[in-house]
């Protein structure tokens, strides 16, 4: 691992127009760093309103290890946010990216920050899990998340590399347009029906974007204090009734949209024609089966976790949408 010419406060954001990503490098530049990202189409990326101005955008792409290494260099810190589009092609996009940054940050020495989810764990891991509770997926991704942060350990236990991982529930907040927040969730016009995918008694964890960019943010300011391989989880708001959620959208909309079970059957039906479907069906456990994060290792380390207020954290996320009343 080489340590020269590296600059204490600045920052390298891959997928910095996506939703973590942008939160991202919002806090880190609250905190006062310099953010740096890698975009294919400087051009789109400068002009998206909703990724924070004055990062130092490099044209590149993060399958090519050469524009990740040059990026990288003199960084303390990457966030590796990048992901495969519309749950597609995962592991013939995903683990290449992951291992040109791990390469990368390797060479530069700089931190690398994985964002993890609840992919890795199967209902055997129990109701509430820790950072050591065992992990047996019962889906492809999940598999292919079990084996990107064995990448990072390995890296990590064997002096090449200091590696983080927060896992964290369902995203919402911020750009993600694309989550089940917005896509499911939130009805599309005033008045539509807001649908909740789960069962409406199990619990439920989701991770208010902006809570956990500021939590990761925290971490980085804290990262020579860190072993070389670390893994927190970020608690984000843990619902005992899994329909709070879409309570609490129905409060920000309006009463006029009634909550309604998603219905799984179009899902199913279509699945044998289409990947995308395979892949979404798969995770259908996970609205089903109770799985909390602990988060007592992160709260050890930074204290509190940033928390917005479930209805304050919605509205702001429902508004971002524009699908206010």
């Amino acid at each position: 691992m080489q340590n020269s010419a590296i600059h204490p406060r600045i920052a390298l954001v891959l997928g910095a127009t996506g939703s973590l990503g942008a939160a991202a490098a919002r806090a880190l530049q609250a905190h006062g760093w310099r953010v740096r990202a890698l975009h294919r189409r400087l051009d789109r990326a400068r002009a998206l309103p909703a990724v924070p101005s004055g990062i130092d955008w490099l044209n590149g792409d993060a399958m090519r290890a050469d524009d990740v290494r040059a990026a990288a260099n003199g960084v303390t810190a990457i966030i590796h946010a990048v992901n495969p589009p519309h749950y597609r092609r995962w592991r013939e996009l995903a683990i290449p990216m992951l291992a040109n940054t791990i390469e990368a940050a390797a060479t530069s020495g700089a931190r690398l920050i994985f964002p993890g989810n609840v992919y890795n764990f199967g209902p055997d891991a129990g109701a509430v899990v820790d950072e050591t509770s065992p992990q047996n997926p019962l889906t492809r991704k999940g598999c292919i998340r079990v084996e990107m942060e064995a990448m990072l350990q390995a890296a990590s236990e064997n002096g090449r590399l200091r590696a983080m991982v927060i896992r964290a529930g369902d995203f919402f907040g911020g750009t993600a347009a694309s989550s089940w927040f917005a896509k499911i969730i939130v009805p599309a016009e005033p008045g539509a029906p807001i649908r909740y995918p789960g069962s409406f008694g199990a619990g439920h964890a989701w991770a208010y974007v902006p809570d956990l960019a500021e939590t990761m943010a925290k971490l980085i300011e804290m990262e020579r204090s860190l072993p070389a391989w670390e893994v927190v989880h970020f608690g984000g708001h843990w619902l005992e009734r899994g329909v709070e959620m879409a309570e609490a959208v129905q409060r920000v909309v309006g009463g006029g949209s009634v909550i309604r079970p998603f219905s799984w059957l179009p899902f199913r039906l279509l699945s044998p024609f289409s990947p995308f479907l395979r892949e979404v069906l798969e995770m259908r456990y996970l609205w089903h089966e109770p799985l909390r994060l602990a988060s007592d290792r992160l709260h050890g380390l930074i204290g509190e976790e940033p928390h917005t207020p479930l209805d304050e954290a919605v509205g702001t996320a429902v508004a971002a949408l524009g699908r206010t009343r």
